[in-house]
């Protein structure tokens, strides 16, 4: 329904467009050069006015709708059936009420679900009946407003800027809040997990085990969480794709901006880039079902044992993943560099080889290292292709012929299952994430330092 509703906001806002054009062409009896603004952003001024309250009349409703009916579903439940329950228990009566009256029923409901069910049902259907008036209505009443200024003197231009101004503080604004809510959320969870674990141990410990028990009478291990392994995998299998991703893409950056001709160039760029739009999963099937097994053959032919999981499989399928991001970033870096810096490295003699090395490549470093830290950065944060080939436990080792783990394979294992958030294992993922968020800024900013630094303004 919540669609219907919206594809028929913008069908009205469609019409109170052409509808507030006609009427000031009609305002001036046809003669367009007696408005101060031209028809057109009287159609859009007319138009937001209708589709924007609309809209976000829409979202505040949905924001507030859920909690409200919960709340009133409470209070109508009967007082017995809901005496000596604690928050967590009330929430779980309130979901089995709403799975009742969706349908998805399993077993048999007490009479007092079954009758809450329904008055759900039935609240929720005047709710939806009660929004689509609220929305036509305010829709209605902002094409009275927005037409009844339309006149020859009015400055629909200046109304209609201030519109998109508006629009545009607030989209900047919800992506600042939604990166600081970010933020405050791992900031907040991880300082819970703090609180049952030493920070000394977590950044410095040598061993990671988070199996504690989560409930009473499960057998595990005591719980270790010393995340300096799971850093090590990390940056170990981040290495083996960066030695991947760089020579080769920076390689093939230096040969189609200096070597290829401009129609290979035109078909090679894109099936390069096309690299980086291939689903991340597909890579892991790749790695599991076809590079993996060939490094474990190969390391038996020559008599090395490599492991099905090994660090070396994950990494390199990341770092062919990666190119795009080195070679693209590194082909404009290099065609950006001006023509007469080549024109003259050739007039002084200098061959084609001590041209790319001496004057393009110094001059395109901003562009490149940018690009590097960015392939870091995607690199440290791949999650998919290590949950596949990479292993699960654990080590510290420097030896890419053996299993290790990463930050997003635990941040992953930590969360899956039936766990509560309030045990240092399940706050350990936010503790992690917390790390990551941090290394990856740090590598934005290291970048934008590196291009402000070596930059070159050139005529």
């Amino acid at each position: 329904m919540i669609g219907y509703l919206l594809l028929a906001i913008l069908a009205l806002s469609v019409l109170s467009y052409f509808f507030g054009r006609r009427r000031a062409i009609a305002a001036v009896g046809g003669h367009e050069q007696e408005l101060h603004s031209r028809p057109t952003y009287h159609g859009a001024f007319v138009a937001a006015w209708v589709g924007i309250p609309a809209f976000l009349l829409v979202i505040v409703w949905l924001l507030l709708q859920g909690s409200l009916i919960d709340r009133l579903l409470f209070w109508s439940l009967p007082p017995g059936a809901t005496q000596g329950l604690d928050y967590g228990q009330i929430s779980l009566l309130l979901s089995e009420i709403r799975s009742v009256a969706a349908g998805n029923v399993f077993g048999e409901p007490n009479l007092v679900v079954q009758e809450a069910a329904e008055r759900y049902q039935r609240w929720q259907s005047i709710a939806r009946y009660a929004m689509v008036a609220s929305v036509f209505s305010v829709a209605l009443l902002g094409l009275l407003i927005a037409s009844s200024r339309i006149a020859p003197a009015f400055r629909a231009r200046h109304g209609t800027e201030r519109v998109m101004t508006g629009l545009m503080i607030a989209c900047s604004l919800i992506a600042i809040l939604t990166t600081l809510g970010i933020v405050l959320s791992l900031l907040f969870e991880a300082l819970r997990f703090f609180q049952h674990v030493s920070p000394l141990e977590f950044f410095f410990g040598l061993n990671w085990e988070p199996q504690i028990p989560i409930r009473e009478g499960q057998v595990t291990a005591g719980g270790a969480f010393g995340a300096v392994p799971v850093f090590a995998g990390t940056l170990l299998i981040s290495a083996i794709a960066m030695a991947v991703a760089i020579p080769i893409g920076l390689y093939s950056a230096i040969y189609l901006t200096e070597y290829a001709h401009p129609k290979l160039r035109a078909w090679v760029k894109p099936l390069l880039e096309l690299l980086a739009g291939i689903p991340t999963v597909v890579y892991g099937f790749f790695a599991v079902l076809t590079v993996a097994p060939a490094l474990r053959n190969f390391g038996e032919i020559i008599g090395m044992p490599i492991a099905p999981n090994s660090a070396l499989a994950a990494g390199a399928v990341m770092g062919i993943m990666i190119i795009p991001f080195v070679s693209s970033l590194s082909d404009d870096a290099i065609a950006a560099v001006p023509r007469a810096m080549r024109d003259g490295s050739y007039a002084m003699g200098a061959t084609k080889g001590e041209t790319i090395t001496k004057v393009l490549l110094p001059a395109a470093l901003p562009g490149i290292m940018g690009g590097v830290l960015l392939a870091v950065s995607r690199a440290i944060g791949e999650t998919m292709i290590v949950v596949m080939a990479a292993g699960i436990i654990a080590s510290l080792t420097a030896n890419p012929f053996e299993p290790v783990t990463t930050v997003t394979v635990q941040i992953v294992t930590l969360l899956i299952g039936d766990v509560e958030f309030d045990n240092p294992k399940t706050l350990a993922a936010f503790a992690l994430g917390l790390v990551l968020f941090v290394v990856t800024l740090v590598l934005n900013i290291a970048a934008l330092r590196i291009v402000r630094k070596y930059r070159e303004q050139y005529e």
